[in-house]
């Protein structure tokens, strides 16, 4: 059964609505921020790899979008990265980053290590390093054909198991390992008020356009208008900006030449105004744009290619876990030793191992028990969900091109 663009895309999408109707039946999926695409994009392969072993037909689909939007989405992060938020979090950014930069090449050095003890190539431990666990699904799946060129086998297969395993990992242990500082330093928020509402993080998207009068459907259409045809634009400008990088030898992924020119488009209107950006609606797209990426590309996952590498990928899954964990000290010291400095330990295991909704969710239960951090849900979603992707990227692309 062949499906043709049109086809797979709604195929996709009543994917992705399965992958939601089991997080709301399974509660366990939810805690633990398992994302919906990722659960509906599975559970098509799997049932791909049951067909496959029965002899049935099995489906083909059409990836032609696939590609545009992955770009979509990193195009989409590309503008929200700003100097300006980063002078709202002030020091404690910066720092809360370079850390996490460092870790994310200690990710990498400790996988390569690993792999080798398996007699496997140093690039199959970067692919569970800071590819997969800092960077996420979205990271994993976007770098696996470059790491598939670069000899690499099964590299997508392997992406989003070890993209799973550290969301799930990420989202079990951060918490314990965050109350364990706070009790071991005595460092205690204030109490939470009974009734009062769990915190949020800090709403990181200023200047946006005032929303539209009630009945007004023309300006918002126009608005959403403007807003896509400045992604597509950056999109289009970014092939450029890849092209130029590429003439210098670099191995480099698709989209980051389109992040590089939606964050200078960014930079260009917070300091004129001209264009007045909605960042409520790029974020839209872009999670529209990830949601739809994450299915395609699990739905074409072949799960057999993952036989006999069980044992590589935890041993190594094992080592970063003691690492991220270790990692936690140094970032409590650096970041304060206060309580704040206790709940970003939290989240840096939550980002580190998984996403930035680990991250939060683990801050949220901390903050739930001890009382608020204002600071925390300032820096770490700032950082774990703009910036480090800037800085990972540059990291893996160093490692790529070291051992290809």
């Amino acid at each position: 059964m062949k499906l043709d663009l049109i086809q797979t895309v709604a195929f996709a999408g009543l994917a992705l609505f399965g992958g939601y109707g089991l997080r709301h039946a399974i509660p366990q999926l939810a805690r633990l921020n398992v994302p919906a695409p990722v659960i509906g994009g599975l559970l098509v392969s799997v049932a791909v790899l049951v067909a496959r072993s029965q002899g049935l037909p099995l489906p083909e689909f059409d990836a032609t979008l696939q590609k545009p939007l992955m770009i979509a989405f990193f195009t989409s992060i590309g503008f929200a990265a700003s100097l300006k938020l980063l002078r709202i979090g002030g020091p404690q950014v910066a720092v809360f980053l370079a850390i996490g930069s460092v870790f994310a090449v200690l990710q990498n050095v400790v996988g390569a290590g690993v792999a080798a003890l398996f007699g496997l190539p140093p690039l199959f431990g970067v692919l569970a390093g800071s590819v997969t666990l800092t960077g996420g699904p979205a990271t994993g799946l976007a770098f696996a054909p470059l790491f598939a060129q670069a000899g690499i086998e099964s590299a997508a297969e392997i992406a989003i198991a070890t993209a799973m395993a550290g969301i799930v990992i990420g989202g079990l242990v951060g918490g314990p390992i965050a109350t364990w500082i706070i009790e071991r330093h005595e460092v205690r928020g204030p109490k939470r008020r009974a009734g009062a509402p769990p915190p949020e993080a800090i709403d990181i998207q200023p200047d946006d356009p005032p929303p539209q009068a009630e009945g007004d459907e023309s300006a918002e259409a126009y608005n959403a208008l403007k807003t896509l045809v400045i992604v597509l634009a950056a999109m289009w400008s970014g092939e450029w900006i890849s092209a130029l990088i590429g003439t210098t030898g670099l191995t480099l992924p698709s989209y980051i030449g389109a992040m590089v020119a939606a964050a200078i488009v960014r930079g260009v209107d917070d300091y004129t105004g001209w264009i007045r950006l909605s960042h409520r609606t790029i974020d839209t797209l872009g999670a529209i744009a990830l949601s739809l990426f994450l299915v395609m590309a699990l739905m074409t996952l072949d799960l057999t290619k993952l036989a006999g590498l069980a044992m590589p990928l935890i041993a190594i899954l094992v080592v970063q876990l003691v690492v991220v964990a270790l990692a936690c000290w140094p970032v409590f010291r650096l970041m304060g030793r206060d309580y704040d400095a206790a709940v970003m330990s939290g989240g840096f295991v939550g980002f580190m191992l998984g996403t930035t909704a680990n991250a939060m969710a683990v801050m949220r239960t901390l903050v739930e028990r001890f009382g608020s951090a204002p600071r925390a849900f300032l820096v770490a979603p700032l950082v774990g969900t703009f910036f480090i992707d800037f800085t990972n990227a540059l990291i893996i692309t160093v490692f790529l091109n070291l051992f290809a």
